[in-house]
């Protein structure tokens, strides 16, 4: 019989979160789903399944995690996967966004994040066990105009994804940070992603405004299939050595190779005047006579 795992999944109404959840359950597996509102009608929505738990909160809320994640523990005993799947994207010019518009960003996409491993983590610590799946992007290989303020946060994930995996070894808890590239979900319809108040018209012949019309145009003609998504992460859950990274979609892979290329080109053309910043050695030398 297979060793159910209990996950606990944030963001689980739509998109990725929902397929995922429903995926998990598919394989035999509990999920803790998570939602801002209305967590009977995602009940509903996913067959009113026993091996369901349905939690309402907000990710920018400790609080409400911190609830949230106790009353996982008290529902399934346990913890095993968590996907930090949470999050919204924003259209705009770096310097169009406000000062709020960008601390919502980060709110959701970081702290949100953040908030939730805090909440789940001395549970993971005391099983010794646990594997922590953060969803970044394909923007979070490379900059994108228009889409750059929310890549970062998945730069920020990357990140943090890199040095949670290193830290979180000894306890026998994996981190993985998966970053799909375009799939058909409800990310770029208008409702799910947002742009800012202020408009400067000097970006509406660049990058940056071909990008805020033609978001909306892409919704429903991406190439990935969102189900398949789900598939690989139910897999990468069952890995015993899961990757720290994992692009998923030929469109992230290219993105991720393109942007190591481009890095590596950068770096050896200014090799010479970024490395001659050692002491001198003769100064070094007079130093310690």
């Amino acid at each position: 019989m297979k060793d159910q795992k209990v996950w606990f999944i944030t963001g689980a109404s739509k998109g990725f979160g929902f397929e995922i959840a429903k995926a998990a359950l598919e394989s035999g597996d509990r999920v803790v789903a998570t939602v801002r509102k209305n967590p009977e009608h995602l009940v509903e929505t996913l067959n009113s399944s026993p091996r369901l738990f349905a939690v309402q909160l907000d990710v920018t809320n400790e609080d409400e995690v911190v609830t949230g994640v106790q009353q996982a523990i008290d529902y399934f005993g346990r913890i095993d996967i968590v996907v930090n799947n949470a999050g919204f994207g924003m259209v705009d010019a770096i310097e169009e966004a406000s000062d709020a518009e960008t601390r919502r960003q980060y709110g959701t996409n970081v702290f949100g994040l953040l908030n939730v491993t805090r909440a789940v983590l001395p549970f993971l610590r005391r099983q010794k066990s646990g594997h922590i799946i953060n969803v970044s992007s394909l923007f979070g290989y490379g900059a994108i105009p228009g889409w750059s303020l929310y890549g970062s946060t998945k730069f920020a994930i990357e990140g943090l994804s890199a040095g949670l995996a290193l830290e979180l070894a000894p306890f026998g808890i994996h981190v993985t940070a998966i970053a799909p590239g375009l799939f058909s979900t409800d990310f770029l319809s208008p409702a799910s992603y947002t742009t800012s108040k202020h408009f400067i018209s000097d970006y509406e012949d660049t990058m940056v405004g071909q990008m805020r019309k033609s978001a909306d145009q892409l919704h429903g003609k991406q190439p990935g299939d969102p189900k398949k998504l789900a598939e690989v992460v139910v897999k990468l859950a069952g890995l015993e050595k899961p990757p720290v990274h994992l692009p998923i979609g030929k469109d992230s892979v290219a993105m991720y190779r393109n942007s190591v290329a481009k890095t590596t080109q950068e770096i050896d053309e200014w090799e010479e005047l970024s490395s001659g910043t050692d002491h001198d050695t003769s100064i070094n030398h007079i130093n310690h006579v």
